[in-house]
């Protein structure tokens, strides 16, 4: 009984682990819906929408993975010449970090601040997108 409940409970954590493409998609639309309400925060000048956007941002950047195939390469030399790992973690930090400028510069009332990094983030959307979906 001891063994089969060990088993179940491995097998369980190997499958809630992986990082599809479904999941990937779903998140990158997350993402946009994010992005577009932090717009309207600022067009409406309303704190609350652009913190719940800028929130919602942060928590699914997050969530964001590398690629599955750069993640299980096994070539050393293929994994240093992608980079799409430690590219893919830098741009996550990054937009994290924007996220917080975004909702600090504008609860002090800096909206210039807060719109330059919404175009900070957005030039980080489009350097991924770039580099590592080939657009």
């Amino acid at each position: 009984m001891k063994k089969l409940f060990i088993a179940l409970l491995l097998s369980t954590s190997l499958f809630a682990g992986v990082y599809t493409k479904q999941d990937r998609i779903k998140d990158m639309q997350i993402m946009a819906k994010a992005m577009s309400q932090i717009e309207t925060g600022f067009f409406y000048n309303n704190n609350d929408i652009i913190q719940d956007g800028a929130l919602t941002l942060s928590d699914t950047i997050k969530r964001v993975k590398p690629p599955l195939e750069e993640a299980e390469e096994k070539d050393p030399l293929a994994r240093y010449m992608n980079q799409k790992i430690e590219f893919t973690n830098k741009i996550v930090r990054s937009i994290d970090k924007k996220t917080e400028t975004i909702i600090t510069r504008f609860a002090k009332g800096d909206v210039q601040a807060s719109v330059q990094a919404y175009t900070k983030i957005m030039k980080q959307c489009i350097k991924c997108h770039h580099e590592i979906r080939q657009w």
